[in-house]
């Protein structure tokens, strides 16, 4: 019976540490009906670095729009050091780029509308950051950490921080 356990549990971890549906041009995404998120490739994180451009919409099998960069998608990717965020983005997950501590500025998009927990916890190198008046909540110790932060608009639109 142990042996019969272990196989399974053998078999099922490929599919419990993979983290994404597709990897399209340098970049993990999930789907869900007709969007798609920006995840990464598995628990060990790390998997981006250098300047990423996320496009608007990807093709797999069909096209999907880009809407939301999920929780954990950029954590710690100390090799990343810039990133474009298409105007379909709605939401950044929790931890999405905590500690990118090569990144130095980010503009969030107007569409935009929550920021999670954690996401931009530890980006020491981060200098700015134009969060639009699209945003209505940002969560705990977002910017915790960011002590190289010397310039962050936060519009009145957010009633949630």
């Amino acid at each position: 019976m142990k042996r019969q356990i272990l196989l399974l549990v053998l078999m099922l971890l490929p599919e419990v540490v993979k983290a994404y549906d597709a990897y399209i041009d340098g970049i993990y995404y999930n789907f869900n009906g007709n969007e798609a998120g920006v995840t990464y490739r598995n628990t060990n994180y790390n998997s981006y670095s250098g300047s990423i451009v996320i496009p608007s919409t990807v093709t797999h099998g069909k096209t999907y729009t880009v809407t939301s960069i999920g929780a954990d998608a950029f954590k710690d990717c100390s090799g990343l050091t810039s990133i474009s965020i298409p105007e379909a983005v709605t939401t950044i997950g929790e931890r999405a780029f905590y500690g990118c501590s090569s990144l130095t500025s980010i503009t969030i998009p107007e569409g935009v509308t929550s920021i999670g927990d954690y996401a931009f916890y530890g980006c020491t190198s981060l200098i700015s950051i134009t969060i639009p008046n699209s945003v209505t909540s940002i969560g705990d110790y977002a910017f915790y950490g960011c002590t190289s932060l010397i310039s962050i608009t936060i519009p009145n639109s957010v009633t949630i921080f």
